[in-house]
């Protein structure tokens, strides 16, 4: 059965491998996220060597459906952010 890795999950590996409190990584791990956010609002990517890269990129509008009314809509514009593995991470995950 798949597990998800959770934010909480992140916070107590880290505070079992090391000296810090749970509080104190908490904190650390919630501030990583936000400059990792920060980043992919202000440069549109955040490439992390050795893993991968996050790209936002912008959408256009688009013709949709509504499945209830089977009435056509105008979907709007929006941002999708994608993820890219990095060359090393794919070939470790296909040897």
């Amino acid at each position: 059965m798949k597990t998800t890795l959770t934010k909480a999950d992140i916070v107590e590996a880290i505070y079992e491998a090391t000296n810090r409190n749970r509080a104190e990584v908490k904190n650390v791990v919630e501030k990583l996220l936000e400059i990792m956010k920060t980043a992919i609002k202000k440069d549109n990517e955040l490439l992390i060597s050795g893993f991968g890269k996050f790209e936002c990129y912008d959408k256009a509008s688009r013709k949709g459906r509504n499945p209830q009314t089977n009435e056509s809509i105008i979907l709007p514009p929006r941002k999708v952010i994608v993820f890219r593995l990095s060359r090393k991470l794919r070939a470790a995950l296909n040897p």
